[in-house]
């Protein structure tokens, strides 16, 4: 459950592993161990098509990125896009999972060190992590809390959970800034804050659904605060509680959205389109999500694809503008 996940329709999960497979010739998914002969150009070309097919909360706002950028931004989210697939996919049996993920970060660290690629979407990344000076760690982190978000046991504390949104999102957004740029080091701390505004975010709109999948993102501490268990969650039941529950949690993740509003100004000029359009499409799915009364049981809350392009063009305007 990416944070950046880029807040991808869950509609589309294993779409990218079985593209993978079946859309490049000679290409296989990271189960498929034949070595890959995409060049540079064609890889490109995938993360391009794996992005856009991906119906992504942020691919909108790549729009507001020069080319060179948008294009490096396509291949950032094709790794983390087959990352998570390899955690969601339902057509993959969550016992092998585990092992896959592992071969998946083999097969990075082996296209990061030069030593060849096995997946259409590694000439790439290898190319923007060299070009960018992408710390491989961040990297490394996005997969390991993949692997991490198989374990069902959840988090006792929010100090527990906030080490996992730091691999699953903050990771993810220390990444973005070494592809945009930044002035300034104190721009990687409040990266890990927005980071964690998106994924609190992204854990509020779907914690029904994920109940129901066995899996609860919440504290436990919390729900002990509110009188509440993880069926709770499930079946809908202590409706006030729930209510309380994700105001309270609501409350903090618009904590970490003030903190980041504070990374714009250190983006480079390039980036702080993206950034700005990104903060305002979650803040909006936020005031979403409180608007309906934090009604999240029957229903999926989304930003309206429309309002998403307002939001790009006028984050676009106000930054780009002479």
């Amino acid at each position: 459950m990416l944070g950046l996940h880029f807040g991808s329709s869950r509609a589309s999960r294993g779409s990218v592993l079985a593209a993978s497979a079946v859309s490049d010739p000679g290409a296989g998914g990271p189960d498929q161990p034949q070595r890959c002969v995409a060049s540079l150009k064609e890889s490109y070309s995938w993360c391009r098509r794996c992005t856009r097919r991906s119906r992504s909360n942020f691919y909108l706002s790549f729009f507001t990125l020069p080319p060179h950028l948008f294009r490096d931004m396509c291949v950032l989210y094709a790794f983390m896009r087959v990352t998570d697939d390899l955690g969601d996919d339902p057509t993959i049996p969550v016992a092998a999972r585990p092992a896959l993920i592992d071969r998946w970060r083999a097969q990075v660290e082996q296209a990061l060190d030069g030593g060849g690629f096995e997946h259409p979407a590694l000439p790439a990344l290898a190319d923007i992590v060299m070009r960018h000076g992408v710390p491989r760690e961040y990297l490394f982190a996005v997969i390991d809390g993949i692997r991490r978000d198989l374990d069902p046991r959840g988090f006792e504390t929010f100090a527990e959970l906030s080490e996992y949104c730091y691999q699953v999102a903050g990771a993810v957004g220390l990444c973005c800034l070494h592809i945009w740029g930044f002035t300034d080091a104190r721009a990687l701390g409040l990266a890990v804050d927005c980071g964690l505004a998106f994924q609190l975010t992204n854990i509020l709109r779907d914690v029904a659904e994920d109940a129901r999948m066995g899996r609860c993102y919440l504290p436990r501490e919390d729900l002990r605060r509110f009188g509440l268990a993880t069926d709770d969650l499930r079946l809908g039941t202590s409706a006030a509680r729930f209510r309380d529950l994700l105001a309270w949690e609501a409350v903090r993740a618009r904590a970490y959205f003030a903190s980041a509003q504070g990374l714009v100004p250190l983006c480079s000029r390039a980036g702080r389109p993206i950034l700005d359009a990104m903060l305002r499409t979650y803040a909006a799915l936020l005031d979403a999500i409180e608007a309906s009364g934090y009604d999240v049981q029957e229903r999926r809350i989304e930003v309206g694809r429309w309002r998403k392009i307002r939001i790009a063009l006028d984050s676009l305007w106000r930054y780009r503008r002479p």
